[in-house]
This record gives structure tokens, sequence and C-alpha cells, in this order.
């Protein structure tokens, strides 16, 4: 039985429509639908549509560690100021949010799904744009649609699983912009499926070439999908679709020229040419960016990384070699962030202060890939493309051989948690994929004051809990026990 789903979406600010709704912070009904071509492209234009990927769910994942009360680095101290954080962390079950919080990936996310189906669904009856015109901004209206759905069935859904996706709950499926329609939580196939829908629908109408990262062209949405091809194991048609996204863009950067200085954001820079390291944006390794959603940007100085993660970046690392990621973006028992040194002897702390790209990117379709290569194809061809990031990233690196597919395979994913580490929900979606193999089923560990929390492989805790604003209105909404 259908029912009437309120989703609580944040708001969009958009020039062109009036005050919204307090109730819902989205256009209510009875608004007028933009009918000049240059409104929806401003609506397209809108930061919000930048902006959507939180970095939160990092916190329940193997990659961080919390600081003692009272941290010497204040921002560290647990428990963490957030209280959703701190639930993450300590693997609490049941609700992660209190009841007056917003969530700060859920209403993000489904304000933009509103403004993309505003587009997708008006667009085409305007009258003073071309076709083609028209046809490409609802395309990269459906690209950007498909990416919120991607994020919100990954963080707030079990993982895909053909055994058991068409029964499994996914999210809400939105499709139309009229919020007086009934909606239903749909399975995690039916999203899936959506996902894939809109950006092969997508995919004629795009543009081969884009001036700037800022807009999706053909080479995102065939990136998007080899991301979502990985998620749901269908890996031959993942590399497909990695390997036509890299031919219109394979770059990497070389991290060798950067060190760091005293500060915050633009700690990391060139010394030769006093550059910065470059935002997302402007990095050429950038296909489509995305940034962290404001009110949740980055978690940098909030938290150490994990002696787990810290014994992957030492792992397979040549003689005088040195891993620019990590000693760009961690400070290893200091940092100099003000008039003095914080000194957290035998810690590392996540303090990079750069704007990565949490879009598509070359770095991760080299990793996707290098993965399906390394799981159904040749696992020299999947040494190949590792080796090519690692010598972008590594100074004084050498190569790493693999004496099989299942070795491969193994060096693949660990550069791919290196390459990834605290950006966004990847790490959160790698091991909720990687626990369904035995062979990297894994028990996430958080200690803190001598008190030890474990989060079991395939747990239900790492389903993200759906807003209790969102359950207060709709208590009928039917959701995973955690």
């Amino acid at each position: 039985m259908k029912k009437i789903f309120i989703l609580l979406l944040a708001g969009a600010s958009l020039a062109t429509l009036p005050a919204c709704n307090k109730y819902l912070d989205i256009k209510p009904k009875g608004y007028t639908i933009p009918e000049y071509f240059d409104d929806y492209q401003k609506l397209m234009n809108h930061i919000n549509l930048v902006a959507a990927v939180g970095a939160y769910p990092a916190y329940i994942t193997d990659d961080v560690e919390g600081g003692e009360d009272n941290d010497v680095n204040q921002s560290a101290s647990y428990p963490f100021y957030a209280v959703y954080k701190r639930n993450l962390y300590s693997f609490a079950p049941g609700q992660i949010f209190e009841q007056n919080d917003n969530d700060p990936q859920w209403n993000p996310s489904y304000d933009n799904i509103f403004v993309c189906n505003t587009v997708i669904n008006n667009v085409m009856k305007v009258k003073d744009a071309s076709e083609q015109e028209k046809k490409r901004l609802r395309a990269q209206a459906q690209v950007s649609r498909a990416f919120e759905y991607l994020t919100l069935v990954n963080i707030y859904a079990e993982q895909y699983d053909p055994a058991n996706a068409a029964s499994a709950l996914g999210v809400p499926l939105v499709l139309t912009e009229d919020i007086t329609k009934p909606y239903e939580r749909k399975s995690v196939a039916a999203v899936y499926a959506q996902i894939k829908q809109d950006l092969e629908e997508a995919l004629p109408n795009l543009p081969d070439q884009m001036p700037n990262s800022l807009k999706p062209g053909k080479s995102a949405a065939y990136g998007l999908l080899s991301r979502v091809n990985l998620y749901m194991g269908d890996f031959k048609t993942s590399l497909e679709n990695a390997n036509k996204a890299l031919g219109a863009n394979n770059a990497l950067m070389s991290y060798a020229p950067y060190g760091i200085r005293k500060g915050t954001w633009g700690r990391v820079w060139n010394p030769v040419d006093s550059s910065a390291f470059p935002d997302g944006h402007l990095n050429r390794e950038t296909i489509w960016f995305r940034r962290g959603t404001p009110s949740s940007s980055s978690i940098f100085t909030e938290v150490y990384a994990n002696p787990d993660l810290i014994s992957i970046f030492k792992k397979d690392l040549p003689a005088g070699a040195v891993d620019k990621r990590f000693s760009l973006f961690y400070c290893d028992g200091e940092a100099l962030f003000g008039p003095n040194k914080i000194l957290f002897p035998g810690r590392v702390l996540w303090a990079a202060y750069v704007e990565f790209n949490l879009g598509v990117g070359t770095p991760e379709l080299y990793l996707n890939a290098a993965e399906a290569e390394a799981r159904t194809g040749s696992k020299d061809r999947a040494m190949q493309l590792i080796n090519t990031l690692r010598d972008s990233r590594i100074v004084n690196n050498q190569p790493l051989a693999a004496a099989n597919n299942e070795e491969a395979l193994r060096l693949v994913l660990e550069e791919r948690r290196r390459e990834l580490a605290l950006m966004g929900y990847n790490r959160l979606a790698d091991l909720k994929r990687l626990n369904k193999d035995a062979r990297f089923a894994k028990t996430v560990v958080h200690k803190h004051n001598g008190q030890t929390y474990t989060l079991p492989a395939n747990d239900k805790r790492y389903v993200f809990p759906i807003p209790p604003k969102v359950l207060a209105m709709n208590p009928d909404i039917p959701q995973y026990e955690r």
C-alpha cells in the first residue's frame, strides 16, 4: 500500500521560486513552473548542486580514531561536538540523530532531487531553446539525480545483493516535483534500476567535452556508471565504463612537488611557485566536481587516523619511498596550526585542508578498472593501473607485482583504501560491499578510554536510519532494525 512520505528537504533557496513552506522546507504546491530556458539553467547552476556529499559517514568506518576527553587538539576531543558523530563512532544501535537534528546528507540530497525533477520533467516544454540545448540540460539533471540516489541508497540501505535486492528496503524514490504525490520506500533493486536508467538515458544527450568540471558530460556519466556497476558486482561492465571515461580523460597529477607549511587551508603547497594544492574543481584529475555539503564539508582535525589505516599506508611502501598522500594530508604526532605546535604523540591527525573532489575523477576510475581486471581479467593490467596511480602519489616508488589475480585484487583494494580514505561515503560503501565476500569481511574496531567498540561484518548498524524529523511526520515508514 502506498503511503504519503514527507521527505523533509533542506530548501534550495532558488532565486526563481517563492519562499519555501516552513513545514517541508521545499516549494509548496501551487508554485509556478519556470517557463524560460534560462530559468532552468539557473536552477542547475545553484551552488547546492555542487555541494552534495557529507563527510560524517566516515565516523562509522575503520578509517577513524577518536581523541581523548579534553584532547590537546580541541576539535578532536571526545565526545565529539555532534551527538550523531559520537553515536556512529560507538556503533550505537537505533537512531543516531536527536529529534530536532537535520541530517546533513538526507536533507541536501532530496533537496537536490527536487530541483533535478523540476528540470527533468519540464525543461523540454520551453520554447526559447533548441531541442539539443533542452536535451543536454535534462541529461545533466538526470546525472545529478542519479548521483544523489546512489549516495542515498549506499548510506540508508543495505548493500546491493542480487539475492535480496528486490525485497531489501531502499529509499523513497521521488521522480516528480509535485510533493503532494504519494511516495513509498522502494527496494534497493528499484533504486539502482532508476539510477542506471537515468545515466543510460542521459548519455546520448551529454557533451563529449566540457569547458569545466562543474557540469557532467559523457565521461562523468560513464564514470558514475562504472561506480554503480562496481557496487552491484557487475565488474566487466564496470571495467567497460571506466575505460570509456578514461578514454576522455586519464590525467593524474603528481604529488611530488608539494610540501606542507604552517596553517590550515593552503597548508599543502608547492614551494617552488608558492601555489596551493589545487581545489577539486581545478584539479586536472577531476571529471565532474562535487564537494562536501556546507554543514558537513569535512572532518579535518576532528579525528585521528585509525591504526588500521596507518598500517595500510606503511604496507608495500618501498625503502626510501614517501607516500605523499600520508605526508601531505596527515599530521604525524604534531601540527602547526597556530603560533605553537600542537603535539599528539603516537597519533596521526587527519588535517588535509584540501577541497577534494567527491564526484567523478580519474583516480577512482583507475581503481575501478584495476579491481575489475583483477576479478575478471588480467592481473598484469590490474597492476599496471595501480602502479600508474602510485607513481603519481609516491616519491621513489617501485612497481608492485602480483603472482596471481587473488594477490592483485588484494593489492588493488589496499590501494583503493589509501587513495579514498576519509572522503565522503567511499569507505562505508566499500566496507559494506566487501563484507559480502568472506575473504575481505572484517570487524571494525573503535576505542576510547579503555573501552572497545566493535561492528561485525554485515551488521544492520551499517545502515543509517531515516532522520527522526521524517519519522515523526511519517511513523509508518518501514525501517531497518539497527
